[in-house]
């Protein structure tokens, strides 16, 4: 097999990711295009596959990047939740 046979190859194994870097980098205003929830249920996928073991290092790598990101994006989602609730409570506050 040839050296560019072989590159194809290990591109063809490695581990689809979405793109969300869109997402993750949104701007404090603005909401991430997947969910809270959809990204904390692939993150704990991407856990659970990490864990199983038996990925070659370039797909544990993948892996591991892509769960950076979800990290990221359910970090974003916690922090826009945090900001509307310290709002809410505090206009309920009297003066």
């Amino acid at each position: 097999m040839s050296g560019q046979e072989r590159g194809h190859r290990s591109e063809e194994q490695s581990v689809p990711r979405e793109r969300t870097e869109e997402s993750v980098s949104a701007t404090p205003d603005e909401q991430p295009t997947t969910t809270y929830e959809q990204a904390r249920e692939e993150l704990a996928d991407v856990v659970r596959r990490l864990e199983a073991g038996g990925l070659t290092l370039e797909e544990s790598l993948a892996l591991w990047e892509r769960g950076e990101q979800l990290a990221e994006l359910c970090r974003h989602w916690l922090d826009r939740a945090r900001e509307r609730l310290a709002a809410a409570t505090s206009a309920d506050q009297p003066e």
